[in-house]
Order: structure tokens, then sequence, then C-alpha cells
């Protein structure tokens, strides 16, 4: 980048700086031009209201409060309790699942109308939920709506899509923070069902993660999934 700018390159190459697309050296040598050209600088803030209001018919969505917390303690490990062993894999990572998880955070806040839209009515009481969350496959072939109603005291599920292999079973497990996964039991033969969740196990419910496992018929013979882990998502305040 020269120390002039030409004019018709202007509006390309700001509106490239605002959006965060030039290298970093690129980005200096604009900043080093913006600094002496008044020109550039009206450029910029022209470009720059332009772009800020595109976003003016967009309403804001508050996240839940605990996405954030979650982002960094899955993605980058802050916040970690504190004596753990370093160098210790999460359960999730043990399981292979951090991608997974990565993914279901981003797409946290679509869960929160998949289970009014995907989930026939009556199968899940979205109403009376504090906890809701879809269990996917990466490929989508395993689809699972969940929903915690603490009035009852049950997860209900809905399995949209796919279905267990002959002659195997989907196992439900919580994972929550670092700790080993816990069953909360195998899916309904039928799509739709309910499981009961004990009342220690839904004070782990809030940001954790559900992951479904292909079992033999009587469910995994260990305490933590035995068979490949299908399908995970993540729980979301209702």
């Amino acid at each position: 980048m020269t120390d002039e700018i030409e004019k018709e390159d202007e509006a390309a190459l700001t509106a490239e700086y605002i959006l965060g697309l030039l290298s970093p050296s690129e980005a200096q040598a604009y900043e080093d031009v913006l600094g002496i050209d008044p020109d550039l600088r009206a450029e910029y803030a022209f470009q720059a209201d332009r772009i800020a209001a595109l976003t003016d018919d967009i309403a804001p969505v508050a996240p839940p409060p605990h996405v954030l917390k979650r982002i960094k303690e899955t993605l980058f490990h802050e916040g970690a309790t504190k004596g753990s062993k370093a160098g210790v894999k999460s359960w999730l990572q043990r399981l292979g699942l951090l991608p997974a998880v990565a993914g279901g955070l981003l797409a946290a806040l679509a869960v929160l109308w998949v289970a009014t839209t995907l989930v026939p009515p009556g199968t899940v009481p979205v109403s009376g939920a504090s906890y809701i969350a879809q269990i996917a496959s990466a490929d989508e072939s395993l689809v699972v709506d969940a929903s915690y109603d603490a009035s009852s005291g049950d997860l209900f599920v809905s399995r949209a899509v796919g279905a267990p292999l002959p002659g195997r079973a989907l196992e439900l497990w919580l994972i929550a923070e670092d700790n080993p996964p816990v069953s909360l039991g195998l899916l309904p033969a039928d799509r739709n069902g309910r499981l009961p969740v004990a009342p220690d196990l839904a004070l782990s419910l809030a940001g954790a993660t559900l992951a479904i496992s292909d079992e033999p018929p009587g469910g995994s013979p260990d305490a933590v999934p035995s068979g490949e882990v299908l399908a995970v998502g993540q729980v979301v305040d209702a």
C-alpha cells in the first residue's frame, strides 16, 4: 500500500478496513494514511455510518448469560476449577465432542425457536420448560429435541430425525463441565417420550451438553458411553 490512496480505491479499501478484511500490515498502512489525509477520514466516517446502518432493522438478541462463560470454558479452558491437573482433557475432548459443541454454541439461540417449530404440539411442554436443547449429529441424520419441565422433573424428548440401528439403542448422556458423563436413560422406542431426571442432575442442566450414543439394547455396560457418540447439543434456558 502506498502513502497515498487513489480516490477510486478509497471506498473499497475503507470498507475492507472497517470489516476487518485487511491484513495487519495493510491495516497499519491504511491507518498511517488515515492520520494525515482528511479526505480519507471523511470517507471512513461515511462508510462507517453506512455499514452500521445495515444493522438498523436487526432486532438485538441477548444470549443467555452463561453462553459466553461456556464458550470460554469449552474452547479456551478459561475459568477452570482450581486444582485441576494441567493437561487433563475434559470429557468433551475425550469423547471427541469439542468441535460439535462449538457449533452448537454458535447456534444456541436457534434452539429457542426449534422447540416450538419442529416439535409436534403437545409433545414437549415448551411453556413450562426450564431448559431446552436440540441434540443433532453433524450431518443431521439424527435430530432429537429436548425440553426439561421443572414442575414435573421430566425431560421430554422428540426424535425428529433418525432411529437406532437394528438391534441397537440410543442412550442419552448429560455432560456437565468436566464431570464424567451421566446416563439419563435410553431414548424411547417411540419418537416421543419422557425421561425422569433426578433432582441432583437437574441442578447440572444449565449450560451442560447432552449427547446421544449408540449402545446395546440394554444400554451401555459401562458408566460412560461404550459405543459411538452420534449427536450432541447444548442446553440453553427456555
